[in-house]
């Protein structure tokens, strides 16, 4: 997944001599990966959320509470987020053979609905 961040049309990444950071441009916000596993319910969970329409999603989410992450799972949910919200990018990983598979394509998200989308992480 960092390949296609590091490829988004908003993301520039700064190297300095230790260090290398992905800023999101419009609101030169540092942006930090985070990597979130699921049981096998909890990770079906991520994935019909993920599929909801955002306005549903995030009531689900206020209603049931957001998907609770474990030590290690058969779901592995790789994000990336700005500090101030407003850009996200995520990718949904299921376990098989041992090794995890994409079940959809890096899913970008900007401004109010990368807010929607902070609220679940």
């Amino acid at each position: 997944m960092a390949g296609a961040v590091s490829a988004y049309q908003h993301i520039t990444i700064k190297k300095s001599l230790f260090s290398t950071k992905a800023i999101y441009t419009p609101t030169q916000s540092p942006v930090k990966a985070i990597v979130l596993e699921y049981t096998p319910s909890e990770g079906e969970r991520v994935a019909r959320l993920l599929d909801m329409p955002l306005d549903k999603m995030a009531a689900e989410v206020q209603q049931k509470g957001k998907p609770e992450a474990g030590a290690n799972g058969n779901f592995r949910l790789e994000a990336c987020l700005s500090d101030d919200h407003q850009f996200c990018a995520l990718q949904l990983l299921r376990i098989a053979d041992f090794s995890y598979h994409p079940l959809f394509e890096p899913r970008f998200y900007e401004g109010k609905d990368a807010e929607a989308i902070a609220v679940m992480l």
